[in-house]
């Protein structure tokens, strides 16, 4: 069901393609099925009688019908083919978008190497089934059923061999397909985790090397590759069965016309053309049976594979973003939490509890505390990729929820923990956020940034080529890219998730000094391991636990705050700290 409702869905738009293949392949099989009875035509009126221009006609006729066939299958292939592909581009490009708008938690639940491989692999399953179907499938009944009456037309007394041959053909197809349906569900998880051992590994290829885990991981990618080999192995022995029981009946069925059939030319019951024509028909018959196999074979891959396809775009977002804008946008940048509560799902403790702060324009806040407290969730919820279980925020009094992702981009903009650059340039990535600013806008941002020294070291410049993931540059680099890239988008509000670690402190400390005069009127939000790097927020929260236990300016918590100090103590010295 959910193989005809995707098709259905995306078929739309190609009917005149879809059309055109039904007339092609009509006129085509209706000349493949007329071909045997004027041979049977020529056999017995102009051989047998010596009839050279009967021959002749009739053969002109034959060649003419031939060659329309082969136009018109080409035609049908063509249709066939433009129809088939643009379904499979539309349907790739809804699974992309929806992949897109899911939640950070939901694309964690689906995964990644499930993600990608329906995407690609199920999509191409499913298309592959329709391009067959408009070349095949079309073809077969309508060869199976002509050759059928013409068959009988031409000896009703043998029809019984082809009752009996069918019904040998589907009792076979129906046992493979029942062979086949669980494997080939079996396969596409296979796909699946194959395709996520593989990317877990290219994407952590340094930390493997760094441990000398290279046994290991290759000992992981075998299990994996094995699990796969097994199940196409079984598929293929269910495979190396078909063709060789459905080429056995095919010889038996013509070793049957031929035996009953010459003794019936030998009673006189029927003329020799007759049954030439007779085992041509039959033979036709059981080709489109054999076509119709190899496209049953087809289907039970292809039905697990739209499951899976369906299964995605069937799933409602946890967050939906409204589509056109109902509150006005933000013009200042305030951002306010009021009794914010989150926890992932199944967790039995939320991260963070009855979170309320104001961070106000023009003015730096910060946020300090232990590992997994809850500093980086606080951003998240910032951007909607989560959404809190209760309490709300809010930017400049309107609820976030009532943004657009229009709105919510052009208000905040995020600098993560760990910055991700995309293949192409570097103008092409500080032009992430903001497409039309200039080339001056870009080496300002730089220069805040502290990048435009290496930039301009660079042999291209901006138009330096950055590969995926940015692993063409260092990590600092990498860093100081993205901090770039987010002073680009000129936002109402900078998120900066501990984006300084990967400076050194030299480096950190030009850019703090560079970066109030960059966000000048804007509110700066930056969460920190380094107690170096907020000393001189306008506001510092700590939080444990998921709480704030704390909140003020440096000297204030420095003097009042035992978990601020606890932290302070771990850095540097009292002394140094004063």
């Amino acid at each position: 069901m959910a193989l005809i409702q995707l098709t259905l869905r995306h078929a739309k738009r190609y009917w005149p393609f879809i059309a055109a293949v039904l007339v092609m392949q009509l006129l085509s099989t209706i000349a493949a099925l007329w071909l045997p009875s004027l041979n049977a035509q020529i056999i017995d009126k102009g051989i047998a009688k010596g009839d050279t221009e009967f021959i002749w006609s009739t053969g002109g006729i034959m060649l003419l019908m031939s060659l329309g066939q082969v136009v018109t299958a080409v035609i049908a292939v063509y249709c066939g083919a433009r129809a088939a592909m643009g379904i499979g581009r539309d349907l790739r490009r809804e699974v992309y978008r929806k992949v897109d708008s899911l939640s950070t938690l939901e694309a964690t639940k689906f995964g990644a190497g499930t993600l990608i491989t329906r995407g690609t692999n199920d999509v191409q399953q499913v298309q592959m089934l329709v391009l067959m179907t408009l070349n095949f499938m079309v073809t077969a009944p309508i060869m199976a059923v002509g050759g059928i009456i013409m068959a009988l037309r031409e000896d009703a007394g043998m029809s019984w061999l082809v009752w009996a041959s069918v019904a040998v053909l589907a009792v076979i197809v129906s046992f493979l397909v029942w062979l086949l349906l669980p494997l080939f569900r079996t396969m596409q998880d296979r796909v699946d985790a194959i395709n996520g051992v593989l990317r877990e590994q290219i994407m952590g290829i340094r930390v493997v090397r760094a441990f000398v885990r290279e046994d290991f991981e290759t000992d992981r990618y075998d299990v994996a590759n094995r699990n796969i080999t097994q199940v196409s192995v079984r598929v293929g022995q269910v495979f190396v069965l078909m063709f060789p029981v459905i080429m056995m009946v095919l010889h038996f069925a013509t070793a049957a016309v031929l035996w009953f059939g010459g003794h019936r030319v030998d009673a006189g019951l029927v003329e020799v053309g007759s049954l030439t024509a007779f085992l041509q028909y039959l033979l036709q018959i059981l080709m489109a049976v054999m076509m119709g196999v190899f496209m049953t074979m087809m289907i039970p891959r292809a039905v697990v594979c739209s499951e899976r396809i369906a299964e995605l775009l069937d799933s409602k977002s946890e967050l939906e973003f409204p589509r056109s804008e109902r509150v006005q946008t933000p013009q200042q940048g305030r951002v306010s939490f009021e009794g914010v509560t989150f926890g992932f799902p199944g967790a039995e403790e939320p991260v963070i509890r009855n979170v309320s702060f104001t961070a106000e324009p023009g003015r730096t806040t910060a946020i300090i505390g232990s590992t997994g407290a809850g500093k980086t969730v606080l951003l998240n919820l910032m951007l909607r990729l989560y959404d809190p279980q209760a309490g709300r925020i809010t930017v400049d009094g309107q609820p976030v929820d009532m943004l657009t992702r229009e709105q919510l981009a052009s208000s905040l903009s995020l600098v993560p923990q760990r910055p991700y650059l995309f293949s192409g340039t570097i103008a092409s990535n500080l032009r992430f956020g903001r497409s039309d600013a200039t080339d001056e806008e870009l080496w300002e941002a730089l220069r805040v940034a502290q990048g435009d020294d290496f930039v301009r070291e660079k042999e291209h410049g901006l138009e330096e080529p950055i590969s995926q993931g940015g692993t063409s540059v260092s990590g600092g680099q990498r860093q100081r890219l993205s901090i770039a890239r987010a002073l680009v988008a000129k936002p109402l509000v900078y998120l900066f998730d501990d984006s300084f670690s990967a400076l050194d402190v030299a480096t950190d400390a030009r850019l703090r000094a560079a970066l109030p005069e960059a966000t000048e009127g804007a509110t700066t939000i930056i969460v920190a391991q380094r107690v170096s790097t907020i000393t001189e927020a306008d506001q510092i929260l700590v939080v444990e636990a998921g709480e704030i236990v704390g909140r003020g300016t440096h000297d204030e918590l420095l003097d009042s705050n035992e978990v601020y100090q606890e932290i302070v103590r771990s850095q540097m010295e009292e002394a140094e700290a004063a």
